[in-house]
């Protein structure tokens, strides 16, 4: 599995039969050329470095057996070893598997006992 981090309102602006086409915090995939994605330990990361200001974002859990798209673990930027999973194109709607509400209170974000995969606020992604 693979994650990304999405606003609310741009994932509920996708409706059900829709492909999701936000790279990362304002920015689309035809801006950046792909879809930021994230391995279980880098998420709270990445939340910290992009998201800080936000009182709630949503963790989406992808399978990437359903994305369509090609998918490269590569550096987010120039000059940065670690590797990140990118989605080359849209991101279907049928390749989220499960969605988590994230939120931010003063001691940080709130992740599952042992990172996104016990997050206890999953919801099916039909009903988002």
């Amino acid at each position: 599995m693979i994650w990304h981090l999405a606003l609310i309102d741009d994932w509920t602006a996708t409706h059900a039969d829709d492909e999701y086409r936000v790279s990362t915090r304002g920015m689309t995939l035809e801006q950046v050329g792909f879809i930021h994605c994230s391995r279980p330990h880098q998420i709270e990361g990445v939340a910290t470095r992009f998201y800080d200001d936000c009182g709630e974002v949503l963790l989406l859990q992808i399978d990437p057996d359903r994305v369509g798209s090609p998918i490269i673990d590569e550096p987010p930027a120039p000059g940065i070893d670690e590797l990140f999973p990118h989605i080359y194109g849209p991101l279907p709607r049928a390749a989220v598997t499960r969605i988590g509400l994230w939120q931010r209170s003063a001691a940080g974000w709130t992740l599952g006992q042992a990172g996104p995969e016990n997050t206890p606020e999953w919801s099916d992604p039909a009903l988002a």
